[in-house]
């Protein structure tokens, strides 16, 4: 029991600290920003992924080398043109970046490989992610009265099947039962199985900015 207590507390600990330095400075921002543009063009020209000396982080600050998850979405005139990301990286922020930013790109199932000509009329956003934490509830109306739209990106999990939306997804769906069905189905689950079954269902938060 204390090694539980103790185990949560942590985790407790773990998610105030990144909450409270969960700020990215402008300099930072811009940079990052940049920093996928270029491995995506770097990727279209070599197909090879961009390679970048520390030194050249030197002026920015040691945020951007956090190990931290991250999504990059590409849009054209506010539609979809790509998104991938990780819950959790081993790597600085930065390479995460650049890795996600050509995966985006280049490997979306849902999309062929960005061309050349669209390079131009793409969009970039990026989310850094809080790590995720285990959502505990009693039943599908106690999970709609824990999820906070806006504010929750939202992972659901059951056996082989996940999915997850981030939190700028409540923009387009605001009403709650309405995102978790859109959530289950692109997981590949019935709609309404969050009202039948018992998912694990994990949320987290995200700083974004975007070009």
């Amino acid at each position: 029991m204390i090694a539980a207590t103790t185990k949560m507390k942590l985790s407790v600990m773990v998610v105030f600290f990144f909450m409270n330095n969960f700020s990215f400075i402008e300099k930072d921002k811009k940079f990052l920003l940049g920093l996928a543009r270029q491995s995506i063009a770097y990727f279209l020209q070599y197909h090879k992924p961009l390679e970048i000396d520390e030194k050249e982080l030197e002026n920015y600050s040691p945020t951007i080398k956090q190990k931290r998850g991250c999504f990059v979405t590409l849009t054209i005139d506010n539609e979809l043109r790509g998104c991938i990301g990780c819950f959790e990286s081993n790597k600085p922020l930065y390479q995460t970046i650049i890795e996600m930013a050509i995966s985006a790109a280049f490997f979306d199932y849902r999309f062929s490989p960005l061309s050349k000509e669209e390079l131009e009329q793409i969009k970039i956003e990026i989310s850094i992610l809080t790590p995720p934490q285990e959502l505990k509830y009693n039943d599908a109306l106690d999970l709609l009265q824990k999820l906070k739209p806006l504010k929750h990106g939202v992972i659901i999990t059951k056996g082989n099947y996940q999915a997850t939306y981030l939190p700028q997804v409540w923009e387009q769906i605001p009403e709650k039962e309405e995102f978790l069905n859109s959530l289950c189905l692109k997981a590949g689950l019935p709609f309404d199985c969050w009202k039948k079954e018992k998912l694990d269902v994990k949320i987290y938060e995200v700083e974004s900015f975007k070009e």
